[in-house]
């Protein structure tokens, strides 16, 4: 028996003072710490109406088709909104993993719009510690609808209205994000002197997730009073978020009419819950749902 353990014995001892001399070494040397990126702060590049913090992938395509239908508050009469849409059709490609770009084309005021949104930082532990994510955006949008007063004259930059935003977020959790939206947009052409071409707005929204495949999202838009003149709403959207393989369905109620910067955020005309010039109570809200289908044009590197 003493022939068998001794050498078992000092195999062990051996070993053991291999495994120290190695764990000495690597805290001589100091071990290596890695970054850990924060991923799927959101599901997609939108949250509802607008953008979220997150971008396609470098090489990545993203096509979109965006719903929002009449207010709900006729019922059965017009199938409750279904029977009146503004549709928007919008295709969005990551030209690298911080860089993405895109253009869309919208029913209302027939506006064609495009956008850049740059990742400046990404929320991160480990040897980087960033407490938040942080992309700009510029949107601009061209209103091709014809003009209504052939009286007047307009010039190509009456049709130009731009958008200017920070998109600050944080995901707390694997249950919760949430996301700050301060954003300016500027009109060149406004409907009275009275009104601000530079319009501010400070945006909330945040998402928690339900299941692995189902989030609830929810999106508010807030401007101060005194830019615009003429009656309008601020724009407050709820929703689902479906993950189904390659597409993302997002289902919603929305008071909102317009999928673009200027028109949700300066032009929804109606609250959620409003009472008309009799005092009847009506509600602005209306259904709507984006769907998204990615496809992959360029593999990553070393694949």
């Amino acid at each position: 028996m003493k022939k068998i353990y001794l050498p078992v014995l000092l195999t062990l001892l051996f070993g053991a003072s291999v495994l120290n001399a190695q764990n000495d070494l690597l805290s001589l040397l100091g071990e290596e710490e890695t970054t850990d990126y924060t991923t799927a702060t959101f599901k997609t590049t939108r949250i509802v109406n607008g953008h979220s913090v997150e971008n396609c992938g470098a090489g990545v395509l993203d096509a979109k088709i965006s719903h929002r239908f009449n207010p709900i508050r006729n019922g059965v009469y017009d199938m409750f909104g279904l029977d009146g849409a503004n549709i928007r059709i919008g295709l969005d490609y990551g030209i690298t993993d911080r860089l993405m770009v895109g253009v869309g084309r919208g029913g209302r005021e027939k506006l064609i719009d495009g956008f850049a949104k740059y990742k400046l930082l990404r929320q991160s532990t480990g040897k980087r510690n960033m407490p938040i994510s942080l992309s700009y955006l510029i949107d601009g949008q061209i209103r091709t609808l014809k003009f209504q007063n052939t009286e007047r004259e307009y010039t190509f930059s009456s049709r130009l209205y731009y958008t200017h935003q920070l998109l600050i977020a944080r995901k707390f959790n694997e249950s919760l994000s949430l996301q700050l939206m301060p954003t300016l947009v500027h009109r060149n052409l406004v409907p009275t002197p009275d009104d601000k071409n530079d319009v501010f707005a400070i945006g909330g929204a945040g998402r928690i997730k339900l299941t692995r495949r189902l989030t609830f999202n929810v999106e508010y838009y807030y401007v101060p009073d005194g830019q615009i003149s003429q009656d309008f709403a601020n724009c407050l959207s709820v929703g689902f978020e479906i993950e189904t393989g390659g597409h993302v369905f997002s289902m919603h109620f929305t008071n909102a009419q317009d999928m673009t910067y200027k028109g949700f955020i300066t032009e929804t005309p109606e609250d959620w819950f409003f009472k008309d010039a009799s005092g009847k109570m009506l509600s602005g809200v209306r259904f709507g749902f984006n769907i998204a289908r990615v496809f992959t044009l360029k593999k990553p590197k070393g694949l």
